[in-house]
């Protein structure tokens, strides 16, 4: 399936070599401009959720042109199968494991910090993809999820944000817009709002409205739109007249939902992602503009994760593998699939490169600006991934992944032949296995020990 899948994104793509040399000089001329950069998260989102991926029961045209129009990743990762450690891996452009909100699994609501006295979140200092792009003369903001650490410590503006519009916690229900101890999430900047409406729908608009705002200014923009779609409570447009209210914590908060409900949300995402996009072109400022979807990690109980085991939470590829498309007219091509090993750090490094931004040397990046390869002046490059979660631990070099469920259980996977990780081969490739083994030793060394 996966296969035919990719054969179809590839149905017309034979080139003559002389237009093949014109592209090519156009997305030269192009590259040399600092692009404006639009990343969208999505939140709990399955590999297969898109229907570009799979998804049998619904359709994300949105979604889906967006691929036809840049490069779709068959082997994009999350950093970390949970929300928390995957945003701080993103804005750092780092393992989650290096700092101490990176450790949260993921990080709780405020109030239960609170009460256990715990001062946690992403210290202000600490350099940030909207703090370096700011540095590079961008405007910023962040609209949707932050899930870093809440106020008056912590927060998107004390990190690099010019502008932020959202929530501060991992999950807010999607029409009272409150966390699961019925206190209200929603900011603008870092003062409490009350809006009415759907969260999909209230973000859609602010980021639509920002990108109005953008088509005169003479800076570039990085906006980062963080959707809490399809992440639970699995309220669809239509479901205002069933929500829940009051405290609810965390079981009345992933209770119910249906397959209908999560499809709702999804075409809600899509629309609202088909939205922004249109705005964006509308503003003419379509083919200057970086583009890049994914997902904070893999799916949870109404996600299509096929063809893999796993899910959220666990470092299986259900937990890890996610959607992941870059679109940059006239220098990423269209209509195209990559195999390139990809993870969560690396769309940092790749907007930062693109923008010509630079890291800071004390805090290095740990991932790789893949627009080389996307462009085809690199060819696709073997590397090592690892991850950490609770007791679990993985790390997957070329086509073997060494996964390690608890304490009394190791195994080797063939990526190649096996993606559901079934088949274990530690017995019959024992070098590979002790390899692998020995270098996520290696690095775990390096960073922070887990917490607790």
């Amino acid at each position: 399936m996966r296969k035919k899948l990719d054969r179809r994104e590839f149905v017309g793509a034979a080139i003559a070599a002389p237009a093949l040399a014109s592209a090519a000089s156009a997305r030269g001329a192009a590259a040399a401009r600092r692009p404006n950069v639009l990343f969208i998260l999505a939140d709990d989102l399955g590999w297969g959720d898109l229907s570009c991926y799979g998804r049998p029961d619904y359709r994300t045209p949105n979604l889906d042109a967006l691929a036809r129009e840049g490069t779709r990743f068959t082997d994009a990762y999350s950093a970390s199968p949970v929300c928390t450690p995957t945003r701080c891996a993103f804005v750092t452009g780092r393992y989650p494991a290096r700092t101490a909100v990176g450790l949260e699994e993921p990080l709780s609501w405020k109030k239960q910090l609170t009460e256990q006295r715990r001062d946690v979140g992403l210290p202000p200092e600490h350099p940030t993809v909207a703090s370096l792009l700011k540095a590079a003369g961008y405007r910023t903001a962040l609209v949707g999820k932050w899930h870093l650490g809440y106020l008056p410590k912590y927060g998107p503006l004390k990190s690099g944000f010019e502008e932020f519009f959202g929530i501060m916690s991992g999950g807010a229900t999607y029409f009272t817009h409150k966390d699961a101890n019925d206190e209200p999430d929603f900011f603008e900047g870092e003062v409490p709002v009350e809006r009415a409406g759907y969260m999909t729908d209230l973000l859609t608009g602010r980021a639509v409205e920002y990108l109005a705002r953008r088509r005169d200014d003479e800076r570039p923009f990085y906006l980062s739109l963080h959707y809490t779609a399809p992440h639970w409570p699995w309220e669809g447009p239509g479901d205002a007249a069933a929500v829940k209210s009051g405290a609810l914590g965390y079981a009345g908060m992933t209770a119910g939902g249906s397959l209908e409900a999560y499809a709702a949300m999804m075409k809600s995402l899509d629309d609202g992602v088909g939205r922004v996009l249109r705005a964006l072109k509308g503003a003419r400022l379509e083919r200057d503009t970086l583009v890049v979807f994914t997902s904070d990690n893999g799916g949870e109980r109404f996600s299509f994760n096929w063809p893999f085991s796993g899910k959220k939470f666990e470092l299986l590829e259900g937990g890890l593998r996610v959607p992941a498309v870059v679109r940059w007219p006239g220098v990423v091509p269209a209509n195209r699939v990559s195999r390139q090993v990809a993870v969560t750090m690396d769309w940092t490094a790749t907007i930062l490169a693109a923008a010509g931004a630079k890291a800071d040397p004390a805090h290095p990046l740990d991932g790789e600006d893949l627009l080389p390869v996307v462009r085809g002046t690199r060819a696709p490059f073997e590397r090592t991934l690892f991850w950490r979660h609770n007791k679990q631990s993985a790390a997957r070099k070329g086509r073997w992944k060494y996964y390690r469920p608890d304490d009394k259980s190791e195994f080797l996977f063939d990526l190649s032949v096996d993606e559901r990780e079934q088949a274990d081969f530690k017995a019959a490739r024992r070098a590979e296995f002790e390899s692998l083994r020995a270098e996520y030793a290696r690095w775990e060394s390096q960073m922070l020990p887990p917490k607790g």
